[in-house]
């Protein structure tokens, strides 16, 4: 899953993407309205966390720009400030969740996540598909009740596909969504992660659909 931070604040920028990236997500990252609002509109993340007050352009422009735009992106706005009416006004924009400054990182992480799930329709923070299931507070995965040990790549494909089971995700999907955008992207990587899980998971769980991409599913042969 790949996320973009949108924070003017050097040190809280840095530390919110390096809880993201060690919880397993791709994360980019911006400092001023204007490069959040563009990498918003070119890029396609799962999730945005993105600060109200920020320089050239404030995040609830930011945010208007984006939802005038069509873009659905689950967003999650920070905010310094106490007043509801604040809240009420990032809400209006078209805001998902907030979280007010000061805060817990692992506020942060509990709240993206579950805007994660719901984006994707899913109720509980364990994804479960047959044999496999992943718990996304955790990140730990298990097969039949044993668990499985997966690379950082290896578990951002797996929780990109067990997000979307039952649809068929192309590669290129799979290389926009996993990968940031400093990242050297190669989709014939993708066959390569996907043939380590198949040894780890079990060689049916990740279906080829020739010429369209791969499919995860409970119903796979």
């Amino acid at each position: 899953m790949r996320l973009l931070v949108v924070e003017d604040d050097p040190d809280l920028n840095r530390q919110i993407v390096a809880a993201l990236e060690e919880a397993g997500y791709a994360v980019d990252r911006a400092q001023d309205g204007e490069e959040g609002h563009f990498l918003g509109d070119t890029e396609p993340y799962d999730a945005i966390v993105l600060d109200i007050g920020l320089p050239k352009m404030d995040g609830i422009s930011v945010l208007e720009q984006w939802r005038r735009d069509g873009k659905t992106t689950p967003v999650l706005i920070l905010t310094a400030r106490d007043r509801w009416s604040d809240k009420v006004q990032g809400f209006d924009a078209g805001a998902d969740d907030y979280v007010a400054k000061p805060f817990h990182m692992e506020e942060i992480l509990a709240r993206i996540r579950a805007l994660l799930r719901r984006a994707s329709g899913h109720a509980s923070s364990e994804l479960n598909c047959g044999l496999v299931r992943l718990d996304t507070r955790s990140g730990r995965v298990t097969v039949d009740g044993s668990a499985i040990k997966l690379t950082s790549h290896e578990y951002r494909l797996l929780a990109y596909l067990m997000h979307h089971q039952g649809r068929v995700v192309s590669r290129t999907e799979l290389v926009e969504h996993l990968y940031d955008q400093d990242f050297d992207r190669d989709s014939n990587t993708i066959e390569v992660f996907v043939g380590r899980l198949r040894k780890k998971l079990g060689s049916d769980v990740i279906q080829t659909v020739r010429g369209l991409g791969y499919l995860l599913s409970a119903d796979s042969p």
